[in-house]
């Protein structure tokens, strides 16, 4: 057989076999789908019916019940009033307990075969005995079929029969229905439902039971068809011509153009990008043609500019990099260099990380391409870690020299990413000699290694050239600039906004955080506590045992203090001996019990001191004999809103708390009056700085 009858015939069956195969099925499919869903409609119906006819049984006999349980003479007046509600039709009561019911009144509890008029509950017996209905009528039937959402039928008799009483179909269905439901099985599953004799509809009989005291028929309509399958059969006829004709053209049309252009895809594959395809048609496959002449001419085109854009490229790192140095985003920082690099030498994908804090664990900061556990979200890359020493990236950081090679050179137990080839070069601290750090000659100094630069996957090569590693290398050398500038700018943000000898914020950044943190509480609705420290006896310190044991008297307090906090709380050196504490969300027994736990951790523990201590270069102690120094703490307590609604006016009140504190005999705490806030901060002169108030009780280790 020519190719193009096998094309022709595998066209054919690859088309219509399908389409007949899913014209079969969709036939099957929707009858047993339409069967089913028509008896789930039909269970659920029924299982309706059920719960109705159950509840109005219930309602009867809830009424029944409410009557009763009233005295005789105001019975008729309940009766009259329950039935006018509507929750039942009549309401009989018998004093004398003689009053027969009539056989049309079928009892919810026990079910009859005679014909039914209403159905009623019973409360009560002998002289006192409470009858309440509900009609039974065309107007309860389709009652019961709108909250069902199908067809009810009230049946004659038992239900065996084939006539029906009421009906919420139409009157010529109602005989079809009755005998059906009469053929059918009791109980109204859907597995033992008929069907009537047009097919129309499925039925299921509900008969005459204790709480469902009527014999009921409960029917939905069965979909017909008919229709689908002269659809189904117009379409596979339909599908089949069109096939036919189309499996001709396509075989005739494609099958002379492929053997070259299959030539010539061969032969670019092997690296002739200048090879061409003879156009000698105008159809599809000569666009094609044109197309891949296209393609090809642009492809050499973009590899001859890549490459000259390669070179350009490396001469132009030493402008990028001096860009870079005055930057201090460090994750914009980096982001660009890994793109910069990664287009720089044609790689698939790329990470950067630098050194934690302890420089024994290399972080992964930035990352672009990779997969395995490395292919996580930016805010997730800090769980990205990989020893010092360990494998390829750590072996970088931890030697800081460059290494690059093939993805099966890497160890299976390395967790590092996977690849086909790597480069790898460390990002190393700037130095004088900052030309042999970018180029292959090796620097005679050490510097220290900030982190590694890597690269996986060199697109259109095998594994990375010299060319490359020296692209990346002039690159790492420029990040290790930008990296220490933003360090050192950093460092430099950090010494300005705290105090080189206690470690806590100092004044500068007090004012900034105190504003910060009172147009937070007001603009929630929370409180500020704010307590002013000072040591007391503190110069006295100083002229008895020299500034250096008062230094080390500070540090201790400030540690003292900070211990005391929690995480969220603030502490700063104000000056001197004067130390402030900001407690975020915290009320007035909160700061006092804050208060009174720094307090006790001042007062219990005295301070070692070395008189003329001298630290030696590795930051040992000389030897010196230790002496151990009392100390204690006054304290101000004053809270935001309460005792002031600005800035000044809470510190205010703090320090005059503060003085209270002191002029009370120093070693203990005050709470600042209440008013303040209202009356301004000139009314603080005016609040007793004697312990005049109550003030709170003094609770020792408090939370």
């Amino acid at each position: 057989m020519t190719l193009r009858g096998r094309l022709t015939s595998a066209f054919l069956a690859v088309v219509l076999g399908p389409v007949l195969l899913g014209a079969l099925f969709v036939g099957i499919t929707v009858t047993a789908v339409s069967r089913d869903r028509a008896l789930d409609r039909l269970a659920h119906a029924a299982t309706t019916v059920r719960t109705s006819m159950s509840a109005v049984c219930r309602q009867l006999q809830a009424v029944a019940d409410a009557v009763a349980t009233l005295p005789v003479d105001d019975r008729a007046a309940a009766a009259e009033q329950l039935t006018r509600r509507g929750l039942a039709s009549d309401i009989r009561t018998d004093e004398n307990g003689a009053q027969e019911i009539t056989a049309e009144w079928r009892d919810c509890a026990a079910p009859a075969d005679s014909g039914v008029v209403a159905i009623f509950a019973r409360s009560g017996a002998g002289d006192h005995a409470v009858l309440a209905g509900q009609l039974v009528d065309a107007g309860f039937v389709e009652r019961l079929a709108g909250s069902s959402g199908s067809d009810v039928t009230l049946l004659a008799g038992d239900g065996t029969g084939v006539s029906a009483v009421h009906s919420s179909i139409a009157p010529g269905a109602r005989s079809g229905v009755a005998i059906a439901a009469g053929h059918s099985a009791a109980g109204g599953l859907p597995a033992v439902a008929a069907r009537t004799d047009d097919g129309g509809r499925y039925v299921c009989r509900l008969p005459a039971e204790a709480g469902q005291p009527l014999p009921l028929a409960v029917s939905v309509p069965a979909a017909r068809q008919h229709d689908l399958y002269a659809i189904l059969a117009g379409i596979v006829l339909f599908v089949a011509a069109v096939t036919a004709v189309v499996a001709r053209w396509l075989a005739s049309s494609t099958t002379r153009p492929l053997a070259d252009l299959a030539h010539a895809t061969d032969r670019v594959a092997g690296g002739e990008l200048a090879t061409r395809v003879p156009i000698a048609r105008d159809d599809e496959l000569g666009r094609v043609a044109r197309s891949f002449n296209r393609m090809t001419q642009r492809l050499q085109s973009y590899v001859q500019a890549l490459t000259a854009s390669r070179d350009q490229m490396r001469g132009h790192l030493a402008v990028l990099g001096d860009t870079l140095s005055s930057t201090h985003d460090l994750a914009r920082i980096l982001r660009l260099i890994l793109q910069t690099a990664m287009s720089v030498a044609g790689a698939r994908a790329g990470v950067v990380l630098l050194t934690d804090a302890s420089g024994h664990q290399l972080v992964a900061r930035c990352a672009e391409g990779l997969a395995g556990r490395w292919a996580v979200p930016e805010s997730e890359l800090s769980r990205l870690r990989v020893p010092l020493g360990h494998g390829v990236l750590g072996g970088v950081a931890a030697h800081g020299t460059a290494r690059r090679g093939r993805g099966g050179d890497l160890s299976a137990d390395s967790g590092e990413p996977g690849c086909r080839s790597y480069l790898a070069v460390p990002i190393c601290a700037p130095t004088a000699d900052v030309p042999a750090a970018m180029g292959n000659a090796a620097s005679t100094a050490s510097p220290q290694v900030f982190g590694v630069l890597a690269l996986y996957d060199r697109l259109g090569a095998d594994e990375f050239d010299d060319a490359d590693e020296l692209t990346l290398r002039t690159l790492a050398a420029q990040t290790g600039v930008a990296v220490h500038n933003v360090r050192v700018h950093e460092e430099a943000q950090r010494l300005s906004l705290t105090d080189p000898l206690t470690g806590l914020w100092n004044y500068r950044y007090l004012h900034e955080s105190l504003r910060r943190e009172v147009e937070r509480a007001s603009r929630f609705g929370r409180m500020l506590t704010v307590l002013v420290l000072d040591l007391d006896h503190f110069k006295s310190v100083n002229d008895t045992h020299g500034h250096a044991a008062g230094d080390q008297v500070l540090a201790e307090f400030a540690r003292r203090v900070r211990s005391g906090l929690r995480e969220v709380d603030l502490a700063f050196r104000q000056g001197g001996e004067e130390f402030v504490a900001l407690l975020p969300e915290t009320d007035a027994y909160g700061g006092v019990t804050v208060a009174e736990r720094i307090g006790a951790a001042i007062r219990d523990v005295p301070v070692p001191i070395s008189p003329n201590r001298v630290e030696s270069d590795d930051g040992q102690d000389d030897g010196q004999p230790v002496e151990a120094i009392a100390i204690s703490v006054s304290i101000g307590v004053a809270v935001y809103p309460d005792h002031g609604g600005s800035v000044q006016q809470v510190l205010a009140a703090a320090d005059r708390a503060l003085y209270a504190a002191k002029k009370a005999g120093r070693d203990t705490y005050r709470l600042a009056e209440r008013g303040s806030a209202d009356a301004g901060a000139g009314q603080f002169d005016q609040v007793p700085v004697a312990p005049a108030g109550p003030q709170p009780s003094r609770i020792r280790g408090g939370g």
